[in-house]
This record gives C-alpha cells, sequence and structure tokens, in this order.
C-alpha cells in the first residue's frame, strides 16, 4: 500500500492545489485510478436503498467536490511535464475532442526540464 501514500495521499495532502512542478505519468495514472476506484464504490454503494444509501451518496457527492482542486492541479502538473502549459485544461470544455486531445496530452512522455520548472 506504500503506492497509495505516495502516489495519492501525497498529492491531496502536499499538493492540494498546486499548479506547479510536474506529475510523472506513473502519479498521475495511479492517483486518477485510485481516484476512480473509490468514485465507482461510493456511487455503488450510494444506490443502497433507505439511510444507508443516502449516507454514502452524501459522501460520494463531499467526495467529489473535495478532489476537484486536486485532480485539476495534478493535471496541470502532467501537462507541464509533457511541455504543455495548465491552460490547456481549457479542452476540456470543447465536446468530444477536447477530452481525446487531453488523454493524448496525459499519455506523452515527460520532456525533461521546461520552462514550467521553478
Amino acid at each position: 500500500m506504500e503506492f497509495l501514500r505516495t502516489y495519492y495521499i501525497d498529492v491531496i495532502k502536499n499538493h492540494y492545489i498546486d499548479l506547479s512542478g510536474r506529475a510523472t505519468r506513473k502519479q498521475y495514472w495511479l492517483f486518477f485510478l485510485v481516484n476512480f476506484c473509490l468514485s465507482l464504490v461510493l456511487s455503488l454503494l450510494g444506490n443502497i436503498d433507505g439511510f444507508i444509501g443516502t449516507l454514502f451518496w452524501l459522501v460520494y457527492v463531499l467526495y467529489c467536490l473535495a478532489l476537484i482542486l486536486p485532480s485539476l492541479g495534478i493535471a496541470a502538473r502532467r501537462l507541464h511535464d509533457a511541455g504543455f502549459s495548465a491552460w490547456w485544461l481549457l479542452l476540456i470544455l470543447l465536446p468530444f475532442l477536447g477530452p481525446i486531445v487531453l488523454l493524448v496530452f496525459y499519455v506523452l512522455p515527460s520532456t525533461g526540464p521546461n520552462r514550467f520548472d521553478k
């Protein structure tokens, strides 16, 4: 479970809204994977009928709201590592094409030091 602490908790704890610096492909995708799995489990538990389902649904909504800023931060740092500006995140607003272009940017290899490093 070392990867959980290194690639998930560290992003939330130490880089909550850090838009500067770089994030490797491994760091980005492991954060994405853990975040996706936790969201999936919470949403499935939120579909239970009764008070327990409502409670899990509330936890799911709060979890999603709490992870908006770290998700944007690690996405911006991943773009920096691939050699792009964080302004490219605005492509997500374009239907269909925007998310595809961002996915391509996220899987590109590191470019080494660039102008976004401090």
